[in-house]
Parts: C-alpha cells; structure tokens; sequence
C-alpha cells in the first residue's frame, strides 16, 4: 500500500514538471526590446523623482549644485561688480548674489570700494553653501594663482651664469635683493658682493644703486647672484714670456754696445 502511494505521488511530481516545460516552451522568449522598455519605463520614473527633488529644493538647486561643482574644481569665471555693501562688494553668477570681501578683490589694498562698481573680475568660489543661501567669491586667489605662474616662467627662464643687470631693491644684514631686468628678485649674499670682506652690504651698495651680477644658482624658488665672481673675472692675468736662448748670455761691455751705432 505504501509503494503504492509512493508511486503515485512520484507520477504526479513528473506530470507536473512536464507542464511546466511544457509551458515555458509556449512562453516568447525575452528579447533586448523587452529589456529596452524596461530600462525606459525606469528612466521615466526616475526623471517624475528628480523634478518632484527639485520641486523640493527650490528652483535654484541646480544653480547652487553647479557652483559647487565651480569651487571643487576652482572654475574661473568673470563677474561684473553690480554695487557696494559693508566690507566689500556684490556680484552675481547665473541670478545667484555673490559677495566678494575687500581682501578678496585684488591682491593690492583697495582704497576706495567704489571704483570697482562696473568693473569685470576674475574670481572663483571660495564658500558655497545652498542651505544658507551663502555664496562668497575671491578675485584675489585667481591674481595670485597668475602671478605665481608668471614668477614661475620667469624663474625658469634665469639659467646659471648669466650676467644680468639689475637695481637694489632693499638691504639686509646678510646681503641684498636685487630686482633684476627679467622680473624677479634675487639674493646677493654680503659673502658674494665683493673679494674683499665687508662686515655690512650698505658700505658697497645702496637701495636704488643699479648693479650688474651672475648667477650663480636657481632653485627653491630662489636665485642667488654674485658680483665677486665678475671681479674674479676680470682680474689681469700674469703674463707669461717665451724666452728661446739663441746664445750665451753675457753682461760683458762688449755685448751690451754690440748693437749700438755711434
């Protein structure tokens, strides 16, 4: 009795699985078509979500999202000064209000805030922050950026051993900078202005006094010059004489009126 149970449960579990091949073979097979609308019902979806977020976040969101993105990759971007507020000024980026801080709007002192009001600047995101509504900008980071890298070609342009002119620009203890004709500044050491030993750079030179120096070293960002290794240059060599003895010497009376005529 119980084989015979057994067996019938086993003939149904066959029949069953028959059905369902059975079946599956009658259903279409998936094709990329199928999976193309299922990809377009979920963009769908997802663009309704991303209106309904910035339904949420306010018409702005994108704005401040892209001023962001600006200040992460320090994007430069020109502004024009619309008017002045206590301690700076105010300018706009794509209908966003921008303050620019006194500091920040050159890399010299700014007298008068005035004068800035219709002017164009350079500048770049230095706080962005959307919950606030705070959005602060700096033209002084882009100046000093562009100067840095004016400095830097121009660094790279100084080679050792060059003569260069110069002017002095201020006197220290331990020697002198001088600004010299291709637009940076180098340092002559008090050790390097002269052969002879000098206790102070003030008793050979003078601010102002123009000066003619080698270079005898670019690095770290710094030049070292030299006026001592001109002089050395220019110190006179010892002549040497070739003397070929074409006879024996003598300072006989004789030999020394030999070649005088009477």
């Amino acid at each position: 009795m119980n084989e015979e149970i057994m067996n019938t449960e086993v003939n149904a579990a066959a029949a069953q699985e028959a059905a369902v091949a059975e079946a599956a073979k009658s259903e279409p097979a998936e094709t990329m078509a199928d999976f193309a609308s299922e990809l377009e019902a979920s963009y769908k979806e997802f663009d309704e979500r991303h209106n309904d977020y910035q339904e949420q976040e306010g018409p702005d969101a994108q704005k401040w999202a892209n001023l962001l993105q600006m200040m992460q990759e320090k994007t430069v971007t020109k502004v024009k000064i619309k008017e002045v507020v206590k301690s700076g000024v105010v300018a706009y980026i794509d209908d966003i209000q921008g303050f620019i801080p006194a500091s920040h709007i050159s890399t010299k002192y700014v007298e008068k805030l005035e004068d800035w009001v219709g002017k164009y600047l350079e500048v770049v995101p230095i706080t962005v922050e959307p919950e606030r509504k705070k959005l602060v900008l700096s033209g002084r980071v882009v100046m000093k950026d562009k100067e840095a890298a004016e400095k830097a070609a121009k660094m790279a342009a100084v080679k050792v051993g060059a003569v260069l002119e110069g002017t002095v620009d201020s006197i220290k203890d331990y020697g002198a900078f001088v600004d010299l004709e291709s637009g940076v500044t180098g340092l002559l050491h008090v050790s390097q202005i002269s052969n002879q030993r000098i206790k102070h750079p003030g008793v050979v030179l003078k601010e102002g006094q123009k000066v003619t120096v080698k270079v005898i070293g670019v690095g770290d960002g710094r030049i070292s010059l030299s006026m001592k290794a001109l002089e050395q240059e220019e110190e006179p060599r010892e002549e040497v004489f070739n003397y070929k003895e074409s006879g024996a010497a003598t300072t006989g009376l004789a030999s020394l009126l030999k070649n005088i005529k009477l």
